[in-house]
This record gives C-alpha cells, sequence and structure tokens, in this order.
C-alpha cells in the first residue's frame, strides 16, 4: 500500500550519522494523504477496532478462555506501518496481536476462531489469543513472553540480509519491554551487522498498571538506541499520517543497507492491560480526553467529511459493511467445531 505521498514538514533522506535534533524534527513530517488512502486507512483501522470490540464481548460471554489484549486506541500504528511497507517485509509483535494480523490479510474468521480455541483457527485452535503465525502471509505472531519477540524479530531481519531480498523485518513491542535485556543485545547485533529491522515501540503510557514515568529512567523511548548507534525518532502514533511518514523513512532507511532503526510510536490503549484488568490506576477523565481530542479513527473521518470525500451516509456503510464481516466471524468462531483430541500431538517440536 506505499504510495508517492507529499510530506509536509522534515526531511525523507536519513542516514547513520543523523542527529538527534535532525530525528525529531524529522518526526514531525505529516504527509499528506489522497481520497482511497484515506479511506483505506479509515476502514482498516474500523475493522481492527470493530474486531476488538467483538472480542471483548465474546470474552464477557465466557466464549474465550486465557488472556485477551485488545488494541483499542492503538490502530493507527499498525495501518500506518502497513501502508508504508512493501510485499514481502515482515510483521513480528507481542501478545496485544490482533490487529497487527489483520492489517496483514490474516482472514478475521481464522483470527476470531483461534481465539475461541476452534479448527478453523489460525494455529488449529491450539494457540489462543497470544500465538498466531502467518508465514504465507509474513506475520510471526504473537509471542506471550515478554520482549522475546525483539530477538526474534532481529533475527528475521538477519535471515533477510544473510538472503540479500531486500526486505525488512518490523519487531513491534511495548513500553514495558524496553526495559528487558534480551531488547539491547539485539539492538547491538542488529546495529553490528547492519541488519534491516526496525524496532516499532509501541508507548500505549502504562506497562500493564504502571505509568511509563514510573519504571523508565527516560521516557524518550526512541533514544533507547543512542549508545549503539541507532537513530530513532518519536511519532504521534495517534495519527495514521505521521505514522506513515516515519515508517517510509525507517524502512528506506533499513532497505539501503544502513541497520536498523527506533520508531517510538506515542499511543495510548482506551481498555485496560487485558480483559482483566479493570485500568483503575488512571482516570476516567485522562481516558476520555484521549478519546475526544486523539482518536485516531475520529481525525481521518473528520478529514474525509471536510474534504468532501465522502458523506456521513457513506462512512455509515462502510461501518456496516465492516460489522457485518466481523459479526460473519463471530458466528464461525462460535459454531466451528473444537480441535480433535489427536491434535494434542501434531506440530509439536521433540
Amino acid at each position: 500500500m506505499a504510495a508517492a505521498t507529499k510530506t509536509t514538514a522534515g526531511s525523507g533522506a536519513t542516514s547513520a550519522s543523523r542527529t538527534r535534533g535532525a530525528a525529531k524534527s524529522a518526526a514531525q513530517a505529516i504527509v499528506e494523504f489522497d481520497k482511497d488512502q484515506e479511506l483505506h486507512a479509515y476502514r482498516e483501522m474500523l475493522l481492527i477496532r470493530r474486531f476488538e470490540e467483538k472480542a471483548g464481548q465474546l470474552y464477557g460471554m465466557g466464549l474465550i478462555g486465557g488472556f485477551c489484549h485488545l488494541y483499542i486506541g492503538q490502530e493507527a500504528v499498525v495501518v500506518g506501518m502497513q501502508m508504508a511497507k512493501k510485499d514481502g517485509d515482515q510483521m513480528i509483535t507481542g501478545y496485544r496481536d490482533h490487529g497487527h494480523m489483520l492489517v496483514m490479510g490474516l482472514d478475521p474468521k481464522g483470527v476470531m476462531a483461534e481465539l475461541t480455541g476452534r479448527r478453523g483457527g489460525l494455529s488449529k485452535g491450539k494457540g489462543g489469543s497470544m500465538h498466531m503465525f502467518s508465514k504465507e502471509q509474513h506475520f510471526y505472531g504473537g509471542h506471550g513472553i515478554v520482549g522475546a519477540q525483539v530477538s526474534l524479530g532481529t533475527g528475521l531481519g538477519f535471515a533477510n540480509m544473510y538472503r540479500s531480498n531486500g526486505n525488512v523485518a518490523m519487531a513491534f513491542f511495548g513500553d514495558g519491554a524496553s526495559n528487558q535485556g534480551q531488547v539491547y543485545e539485539s539492538f547491538n547485533m542488529a546495529q553490528l551487522w547492519k541488519i534491516p529491522v526496525v524496532y516499532v515501540i509501541e508507548n500505549n503510557k502504562y506497562g500493564m498498571g504502571t505509568s511509563v514515568a514510573r519504571s523508565s529512567a527516560t521516557t524518550d523511548l526512541s533514544q533507547r538506541g543512542a549508545s549503539f548507534g541507532i537513530p530513532g525518532e518519536q511519532v504521534d502514533g495517534m495519527d495514521v499520517r505521521a505514522v506513515m511518514a516515519a515508517s517510509e523513512r525507517a524502512l528506506e532507511h533499513c532497505r539501503t543497507g544502513q541497520g536498523p532503526y527506533i520508531l517510538e510510536m506515542v499511543t495510548y490503549r482506551y481498555r485496560g492491560h487485558s480483559m482483566s484488568d479493570p485500568a483503575k490506576y488512571r482516570s476516567k477523565e485522562e481516558v476520555q480526553k484521549m478519546r475526544t481530542e486523539h482518536d485516531p479513527i475520529e481525525q481521518v473521518r473528520k478529514r474525509v467529511l471536510d474534504a468532501g470525500w465522502a458523506t456521513e451516509d457513506d462512512l455509515k456503510q462502510i461501518d456496516k459493511d465492516v460489522r457485518a464481516i466481523v459479526a460473519e466471524a463471530a458466528e464461525f468462531a462460535q459454531t466451528d467445531p473444537e480441535p480433535d483430541v489427536s491434535e494434542l500431538y501434531t506440530d509439536i517440536l521433540l
């Protein structure tokens, strides 16, 4: 979905010697979307939002077991990156992974069926919310161990470098995972060998229930690779245009042999850390302020209406179509058979 776009601020050029000031100014760049890009972003983010809302309902009904981490509020991050990537680029993330799978083209029915543990799930009903994969669509999980995907994503990037295929790996992780030791081991290796990997820190302000200000000595997570010489920038992760602009710079940096890049996506989750989290560590006013002033979907909606690219009825129809897709996925996830007992012994490495 990458396209030629006009940049209203900053520079698209990047280099290993980029200064912190230059990275900061580039982080302010916004691409001007055309009609097709705005409507694509609107539909993709709305699909994630409606899917996650339905997943929350099914969890409340007892149809989804185990952990379930929703992506509501963070939709612009993965959609903006999807719009900048090229075919063959890989994504790997942690346990808040449903949105990543949807934008990578995975069937919503397969994703939802995995949540309910059904045979038609992406991992045959054996992985659940946190462990789904699709080699065909270049999506490598879904990982329940905090920060584990960062090393694995570095390995994906190494494979790209080894094969000289021009692809870039995108390793997503949260502000909480950014304090894990293996993250820095990965940073060192990636910069040492100039591995094409973009490290995407989805800073939603809270690691489980702890504010990033209380858990990190520095809250500018984009500079976590400074000691290794890895360039990084903070991005407005609630604006899909800013995400796409930064992603294009980062991916080009990696694709041209300059090594890894760090993008700190400053975003926000509206729900608790997981479905079992009542999120009492923050005020309702804080959440409502983000919804009212920074919601990623409403930003696109306003721009589309203001530009006259769609009417209220047009957008209602998009919502109706998206809800139908999600309803079909939910129906499949409740009626598809559970895995046969024999599946306990398949896909196991001894």
